[in-house]
Parts: C-alpha cells; sequence; structure tokens
C-alpha cells in the first residue's frame, strides 16, 4: 500500500509539472497573436532586407550623375519588386503571388506594349533604351515596375476600404496611379521615355499629357478589380513592409522634387494626388486598434 501510494504521488506530480509546462507555453509571448515578441514576424525578415536596400538606393539616386543613374534606376526596381514579391510570397502563399505577377507584370508589359503602339491608354510616346533590354518594345524593367508598387498599393486599398470593400478597386488603383504624378515627369527628364504628342498638360509640368495619368488611372483601378478577386489566407499578417515603402515612396518624392529636381510643380500636385492616399494610410496605421 505504501509502494502503490508513493507511486500514485509521484504520478501526480509528474501530471502536475506538465500541465504546468503547458501552462507557461500557452501564456509565452512568442505563441501570442498581438503580443510584443510575435509583433516581429521572421518570415518578413527578407522583405524588410530588400526595402531597406531599396531606400539606400532611392536616397543614392539624386547623387549619381551620368549612366550610374540609369543603372541604379533598374537597381532599385529589381530591389522593390524583389521586396514586394518576397513579401507577398511570405504572407500570401504562391498562389497570389503567381496571379499578382501575372495581373501586374503581365497586364503592365500588355498595356505598354499596346501603348507604345498605338497610343492606347497612355497617349503616344516612346522609349530611349536606356534601361536595358525590351520586350515587345519596352524595357523590361517597365512590368517589374508595375508589380513593384501595385502591390503596396493593393494592401494599402485593403487598409483603407475596411469598413467599405466593395471600394477596394476605386481606392487601390487610385493608390498606384497617383504615384505616376512623381514617376513620369521624374522619367521624361532622366531621357528615358517622351511623347510624341503632347496635348493638354498639368500646370509645371509640360511633358507630360494629362491623358496619361487618366490612362493610368484607368490601367490601376483594372488591375486591382482583378487581384481583389484573388483568394489570400484567413487572419491577420504583417504587413508594415509594403506600407512603410508605399509611405516612403510618398515623403522621398515630394522631398527629391523640392530639394533635388527643382520641381516643385511636381511636388505640390504629386503631393496633393498621392495624398489623398498616403494621408489617411499615416492616419490609419497611427490608431490604435
Amino acid at each position: 500500500m505504501i509502494r502503490q501510494d508513493a507511486s500514485r504521488r509521484e504520478l501526480c506530480d509528474r501530471t502536475s509539472r506538465r500541465r504546468l509546462v503547458l501552462s507557461h507555453k500557452s501564456r509565452d509571448p512568442v505563441a501570442t497573436p498581438g503580443s510584443a515578441a510575435s509583433a516581429v514576424d521572421p518570415t518578413t525578415a527578407v522583405p524588410a532586407v530588400l526595402a531597406a536596400a531599396t531606400v539606400l538606393a532611392q536616397i543614392a539616386y539624386p547623387l549619381v550623375p551620368g549612366d550610374g543613374r540609369n543603372r541604379l534606376t533598374v537597381a532599385t526596381v529589381l530591389l522593390f519588386f524583389a521586396a514586394s514579391v518576397t513579401h507577398a510570397l511570405a504572407t500570401r502563399g504562391p498562389r497570389f503571388t503567381a496571379a499578382l505577377v501575372a495581373v501586374t507584370a503581365g497586364g503592365g508589359l500588355l498595356a505598354e506594349a499596346v501603348g507604345t503602339h498605338t497610343g492606347v491608354p497612355f497617349g503616344r510616346y516612346t522609349y530611349a533604351g536606356t534601361l536595358g533590354p525590351q520586350l515587345l518594345g519596352v524595357p523590361v524593367v517597365i512590368p517589374l515596375a508595375w508589380t513593384m508598387m501595385a502591390y503596396p498599393a493593393l494592401l494599402v486599398g485593403r487598409q483603407l476600404t475596411q469598413r467599405r470593400p466593395g471600394a477596394l478597386p476605386l481606392v487601390a488603383g487610385l493608390a498606384l496611379a497617383s504615384w505616376d504624378l512623381f514617376l513620369d515627369p521624374q522619367m521624361v527628364a532622366a531621357g528615358h521615355w517622351g511623347w510624341l504628342d503632347i496635348g493638354a498638360t498639368l500646370p509645371g509640368v509640360p511633358d507630360v499629357p494629362v491623358g496619361n495619368y487618366l490612362g493610368w488611372l484607368a490601367t490601376a483601378v483594372l488591375m486591382m478589380a482583378v487581384l481583389a478577386r484573388v483568394p489570400t489566407p484567413a487572419g491577420p499578417s504583417d504587413d508594415r513592409v509594403p506600407m512603410a515603402l508605399y509611405l516612403w515612396t510618398y515623403a522621398s518624392s515630394v522631398l527629391a522634387n523640392v530639394a533635388f529636381f527643382h520641381r516643385p510643380a511636381v511636388a505640390v500636385i504629386g503631393g496633393i494626388g498621392m495624398g489623398l492616399v498616403a494621408v489617411p494610410l499615416a492616419l490609419a496605421l497611427r490608431r490604435p486598434r
């Protein structure tokens, strides 16, 4: 009897210790969603490094002269593209990522190829051959640029339309298209492409037709309408990297056009246009959840 009682007590002690260990594990902050420890998602480490490299390349852009700036332009797009794609792959899986690239890079290539040959939807323009190899008359880096910015724009749209998901294509499309208020003036000034027929322009931006921006908006909204129908995994994801890249692109574009490129009109127009999305995003991210 004594041995049986001792055995029972030992068994009870083991059971108690096991329950205590399991209890501690269940309260472990690493395993608790939303805790301080789980705030750092290791799956986004690679996108974060690529995003940091993108920012450094963009900072260097105004400081690099001549052909070096052309190479840096291509390198920046490749880094930004890699940051967006690796983040999509880590947080939303291979099926969504494949759809993202197909819709944005494939759709961007199609729109650009049609545009350079027919003038629809961006107007009649040509590339100067300064951005590397071309496909269908379009530098290969250009479709990648569509993807690199379309992904953050999509997530920005989702962030801002949580209560009105039907508005996602329009808001996300505006988030993407408004970036072009900075992009095209910069690339035209750098000599990478130019329009053959300009027509009406925005004040202080004489080299880019208004119709180009409307074509961007229509193309971007269409892309976002397609992407909005692509299934994504349920549950929250750590989207700080693409959100930060979007806000950085906005703030740095305003600053660069004022301080380095001396195009105040572009800074004001782009600051207002892209600010329609970037400012509400910044405010939304500051609000406690």
